[in-house]
């Protein structure tokens, strides 16, 4: 589900095909440059950008698997707040 500030989270059991799919339609999102996540209730339209930043974990523990894939990126849609200059006083 998203919300006003422009989120969208989905949470289910499924099985290794549909898993792939979903994949392979993010692969596809990100290679189109624009990606839309959704559900029966709501949707979360993401422009991607030419830099980002990737994170993958997997871990085996207590018997259980988890492999979790994060990716980040600025909005190209926001304009760039820029930071000022360092300041070094000596």
């Amino acid at each position: 589900m998203s919300d006003e500030k422009g989120r969208f989270s989905h949470e289910s059991l499924q099985d290794a095909k549909t898993i792939k799919t979903l994949l392979t339609a993010l692969a596809k999102g990100f290679s189109k440059g624009e990606m839309t996540l959704g559900d029966e209730d709501d949707e979360l339209i993401l422009k991607t950008a030419g830099l980002m930043n990737v994170r993958i974990k997997g871990e085996r523990q207590d018997g259980q698997c988890e492999v979790s894939l994060r990716v980040t990126w600025a909005d190209p849609a926001e304009p760039a707040t820029r930071k000022e200059k360092p300041r070094i006083d000596s």
